[in-house]
């Protein structure tokens, strides 16, 4: 008799709970199709549209109920555009969509912060589900708008704010979701890989590959926020909130962009047997999560090391998984508007069931974040100096008095001038901290002309 009188409270407190749910949620279920709301109409927009039309009946199948953009959100309507929409579907007023309640799913390509972070969280105020592909909002602003969908019963999902096409979020969200991740190193930026790789294969220097990469579309008029790294850290600090479960935050990503890469410590790292690629990496030690972006010799051997031209990849390592990999275009119209779209589909069956809201923020820890200089890395060094007796056994002596251990030594003369040379090092694994007081102290020796080059060499997979 307790266990029925259990089981009666249980079935009277679900019917409660649905009866609530359906008054915050509204009656749903009975609709006939699922409108769109899309606020922009670029690339992605675009991309967009011509997906929902060209396979209309293939994700109403999919889906359960035909999905229609209703209204778009653009500056100006006369503009000329690639695509063709219905009359009365261009709006210059947003209020046309997210004060809409015909408006189902509102569909945020329009890109920026300030501006779209405002219309997002009004539209899930209003139990509006949300899609987006904005990174920069999402590692900005992610947290508040979580909270706004889930005091709404509203979906957020932004599967294209990382890696374009590629799946990544759900996987880690959904498809790990029993797994501790232990780390994720990936190529998450398309402009970076194309230039090393471009200065790898035919030996061009920097300045000529971006000119190039500028030239083709792949890297903006202003490509700072590319090559200095910005652009992957964005999202490294989304997968690495995502991984570990915890808020990590941009401030807590350390930083460094490929400007500093010549082709001379490319053909180093090649008779060495190593490659240098852009990594966003994260990692869960017992002092706390590493989160860094920065060059990186990774061996010829690894996954990541076959990632080439504007492709993305991202190395997922899981306690039950084991090792997994996610690879493809990680940006352009048609792979982040395929994100785009599914995550729509995703959006529309939950409304369809009645159920937005299913999967909200998985931050639910508050795990610390290791400061660069606690980090353990193997480092490749390059230097100049003058060639003389006894110059590789003083840097050799402050290295040893800062537990820096050399794994191997590479010294060359220069034929155009006898008086200098260059020397190559490889460590050990060694705190950053150490290598960088040992370095400082090498630097005011007289024997030393200029510390060229520091890249972190990441073996770990």
């Amino acid at each position: 008799m307790a266990f029925l009188r259990c089981c009666d409270k249980i079935l009277i407190s679900g019917i409660i709970s649905l009866m609530h749910g359906a008054n915050k949620r509204g009656d749903t279920v009975s609709k006939e199709k699922i409108n769109i709301g899309l606020l922009g109409l670029g690339t992605v927009g675009c991309g967009v549209c011509r997906i929902l039309e060209n396979n209309y009946d293939n994700i109403e199948q999919k889906t359960g109920l035909p999905l229609e953009i209703t209204k778009v959100l653009v500056k100006d309507i006369v503009k000329d555009r690639d695509v063709e929409l219905g009359p009365g579907v261009l709006t210059t007023d947003v209020n046309d969509i997210i004060d809409n309640p015909a408006i189902d799913i509102v569909v945020e390509v329009m890109g920026g912060t300030d501006t779209a972070t405002c219309y997002v969280k009004k539209a899930l105020s209003n139990g509006k589900s949300v899609v987006t592909a904005n990174k920069d909002m999402m590692a900005l602003y992610g947290k508040g708008l979580f909270e706004a969908a889930e005091a709404n019963f509203a979906d957020l999902l932004f599967e294209a704010s990382v890696g374009g096409g590629i799946p990544i979020i759900r996987p880690l969200k959904q498809c790990l979701a029993a797994n501790r991740i232990k780390q994720l190193i990936g190529i998450i930026n398309g402009t970076t890989n194309y230039m090393l790789t471009k200065m790898t294969a035919e030996g061009i220097p920097f300045d000529q590959v971006l000119s190039e990469a500028q030239s083709k579309g792949y890297a903006e008029a202003d490509p700072s926020s590319d090559i200095e790294g910005y652009d992957a850290a964005r999202k490294l600090a989304i997968l690495a909130s995502i991984a570990f479960n915890s808020r990590v935050t941009l401030d807590d990503v350390y930083v460094e962009g490929i400007t500093g890469i010549s082709t001379t410590d490319i053909a180093y790292a090649e008779k060495l047997n190593y490659i240098v690629k852009l990594l966003g990496i994260t990692k869960e030690t017992p002092e706390g999560i590493e989160a860094r972006v920065h060059p990186a010799l990774i061996p010829t051997g690894h996954p990541l090391s076959a990632v080439k031209d504007v492709f993305n990849a991202v190395f997922v390592k899981g306690d039950a998984v084991g090792e997994t990999m996610f690879y493809g275009q990680g940006a352009g119209e048609m792979p982040t508007a395929s994100a785009v779209t599914a995550d729509i589909m995703d959006a529309a069956r939950n409304i369809s069931k009645d159920v937005p809201g299913l999967i909200g923020c998985t931050c639910y820890k508050e795990k610390p974040v290791k400061e660069m200089g606690s980090v353990e890395s193997k480092y490749f060094l390059r230097l100049r100096v003058l060639d003389r007796p006894g110059v590789l056994a003083s840097i050799t002596y402050i290295f040893g008095d800062k537990e820096v251990s050399l794994a191997s030594v590479i010294q060359n003369q220069f034929e155009d001038n006898d008086t200098e040379a260059e020397i190559v090092m490889i460590t050990h694994k060694v705190k950053e901290r150490n290598l960088t007081e040992a370095l400082e102290m090498i630097r005011h020796l007289s024997s030393v002309i200029d510390v060229c080059s520091l890249i972190r060499v990441e073996e770990d997979y």
